[in-house]
């Protein structure tokens, strides 16, 4: 879809973010890929004009959006960069109203923050399977092939006899580099595979602590009008 925002038919909420379905077990693990918060709103304001003040977070190319009188309902595809929510894919507001006052409730999830948390898992059995590899190759084929390998290396050809007739000296034996001692030790070394698997663990937790307060922070200055 492009250009603005189209409405989306029908009003349910995401199966992702739905609490009424009665498996409140999935919150003991959706809390990875979806983003929760309430919003105390000021006295004066509606809910017609709190979410008048929302809607420009969903007139942006690529979302869809149904609106109630208390909820609000949206879905992304291919959002562009320029959006500020396009980290995320379905969600639900909702305004509820208590002794307390009103209170602008949301539900949010992203395949981005699951990819990033599941991406450290999938790069450590990477290197898990690279140690198995090692270890069902054993030693002995390695030794044999370093052992061969260093055959080559030692061999020395023999001096021509012109060479000898003119006095030149007997060549010398190469020295073996320590890189190439090393070579047997990392030819199955999952250390790139963790490396990876660091750095998508530190992406997610950034992520999920940055985005958290970003859109809660976001919401707040328009409900507040600024």
């Amino acid at each position: 879809m492009s250009g603005q925002a189209q409405a989306m038919p029908g009003g349910e909420a995401p199966a992702m973010v739905a609490d009424s379905d009665g498996r409140s077990w999935m919150r003991l693990i959706d809390w990875i890929w979806t983003v929760r918060g309430d919003i105390l709103l000021p006295e004066d304001l509606s809910a017609e004009q709190a979410f008048a003040r929302l809607d420009p977070f969903f007139h942006e190319p690529g979302t869809r959006f149904d609106r109630s009188d208390d909820s609000l309902t949206f879905s992304k595809k291919d959002p562009v960069a320029q959006d500020k929510m396009s980290i995320y894919d379905t969600g639900v507001l909702r305004i509820e109203r208590d002794a307390g006052g009103a209170v602008l409730r949301y539900w949010m999830t992203s395949k981005s923050l699951l990819f990033c948390f599941l991406a450290p898992l999938l790069f450590v059995a990477f290197g898990q399977l690279i140690v198995g590899v090692g270890l069902l190759a054993g030693p002995g084929t390695e030794q044999a092939d370093k052992k061969k390998d260093e055959k080559k290396k030692d061999e020395v050809r023999p001096l021509h006899w012109i060479d000898k007739a003119l006095g030149a000296p007997e060549p010398e034996k190469p020295k073996k580099d320590a890189k190439d001692k090393k070579e047997g030790k990392n030819q199955f070394s999952p250390t790139s595979a963790y490396v990876f698997a660091g750095l998508f663990a530190l992406l997610y937790i950034i992520g999920r602590i940055l985005e958290d307060r970003l859109i809660r922070r976001r919401f707040q200055r328009s409900l507040a009008g600024d």
